[in-house]
Formats: structure tokens, C-alpha cells, sequence
């Protein structure tokens, strides 16, 4: 099934992260979650949660006066969704020009670069799973 979301943001992207981390939360759960490393508002907190629910990635349950945040999609599926739309603006629908991109200006080591040649292999073979 495929869904036409927006896209998230940077900011929008890490609370999702949080979210898929930590499950069901708060806000309150989310911005001590995410304070464990780095400072942001509370409010911010609560203003990405809602528009990421609003754009369809989570939902929200209210209990008495708190408000429990789920994910309702998993991180395979944003990550497609967001890779797809980067493809597409930036690269016309084409993958090879970010693959190109990936590899010779962000650079691979030889362990990844040895797990590249045997996707290649298994993609020639028309084995698509792990």
C-alpha cells in the first residue's frame, strides 16, 4: 500500500526517531529522552509530535490530561518514502547519480565496499532478499 505523505523534516525526522526508539510516549517522555543528549525545548517537542501526526506518521491517544504518542509507521517505510522523494527532486528518478554520489564523494570503507559487491552479486543473480 503506498501512501502519499509529506515528506518530514530534520526536526520532525528525530522525534520520529525518538519515537520508534522508545514506543508509545509522551511528550514529556520524548523530551527527556531526547535532553539525554542534546537541549530542546519542550515545546519544540510538542509541536513536531503534532505535526508529524498530522502528516500521517503517528497518532495519538488521550488519557485524562496526557497525550500518548505512537508511531504508525515503521523506520523502513519513512526511510523509503524520504529516499524516494530525494531520488526523484533531486536526481530526476534516478538512483545512479546518488549512488555515484554516496560512493566516490561520501566515500566506503572496504568492509562496506565488500557488502556492495555482494548486493551486486546478488542482484545479478535476481536474489532480492538478504
Amino acid at each position: 500500500m503506498v501512501v502519499d505523505r509529506r515528506p518530514l523534516s530534520k526536526g520532525e525526522m528525530e522525534i520520529a526517531r525518538a519515537l520508534w526508539a522508545i514506543g508509545p510516549a509522551t511528550v514529556r517522555e520524548i523530551h527527556e529522552y531526547l535532553s539525554e543528549s542534546k537541549p530542546i525545548d519542550f515545546s519544540t517537542v510538542q509541536t513536531y509530535l503534532r505535526r508529524i501526526e498530522s502528516k500521517g506518521y503517528a497518532s495519538s491517544k488521550l488519557k485524562g490530561r496526557v497525550r500518548t504518542y505512537s508511531s504508525k509507521t515503521k523506520p523502513g517505510t519513512v526511510i523509503r518514502e524520504t529516499v524516494d522523494d530525494l531520488v526523484d527532486r533531486l536526481f530526476g528518478g534516478e538512483a545512479m547519480p546518488l549512488v555515484r554520489h554516496l560512493v566516490e564523494d561520501r566515500g566506503i570503507d572496504a568492509e562496506q565496499l565488500a557488502e556492495l559487491r555482494e548486493l551486486i552479486d546478488r542482484l545479478e543473480k535476481g536474489d532480492k532478499n538478504k
